[in-house]
């Protein structure tokens, strides 16, 4: 079980990564409703907030075409013997709270020393999940008012 310090400091990074997104952003390559035309595969707004979202995470992979981020390792600050990745699905070309799906994986260090598999709050992964879907409305309402 995840300790309430650790989601704590998950979330407040999560809520640090989005506090300096707020520059002006462009979803070039969309349509009014973001929907994708030549240069993305995927929902611009969500690829954008889903990026914006997990940028305090290292970057492992992006594929715009097939909607999918995949994050590096990362260690919370104060908590050496615990990390995170993360996996994000962008599932289609529509701004819709259907079209992502995050997976959160996480791992500690036993007494050997050796990263195992970890279970995680499922309350992370929708806190996540909304993060980007709040920043996908929020660069959709600042490219309108543009």
């Amino acid at each position: 079980m995840v300790s309430r310090s650790v989601i704590a400091v998950l979330l407040l990074s999560l809520l640090a990564g989005l506090s300096g997104c707020g520059g002006s952003h462009s979803a070039s390559g969309v349509s009014g409703s973001g929907e994708a035309k030549a240069g993305v595969g995927v929902n611009a707004y969500l690829w954008r907030a889903a990026l914006d979202t997990l940028s305090f995470m290292p970057l492992a992979s992006a594929d715009p075409f097939a909607g999918v981020i995949v994050t590096d390792w990362w260690q919370p600050q104060g908590s050496p013997d615990e990390r995170f990745r993360a996996t994000v699905y962008v599932l289609g070309t529509q701004l819709r709270s259907d079209g992502i799906r995050v997976t959160i994986f996480r791992q500690v260090r036993n007494e050997n020393g050796q990263w195992v598999d970890a279970p995680v709050n499922r309350t992370v992964t929708g806190d996540i999940e909304n993060k980007v879907l709040a920043r996908a409305r929020e660069l959709r309402a600042e490219e309108a008012r543009s």
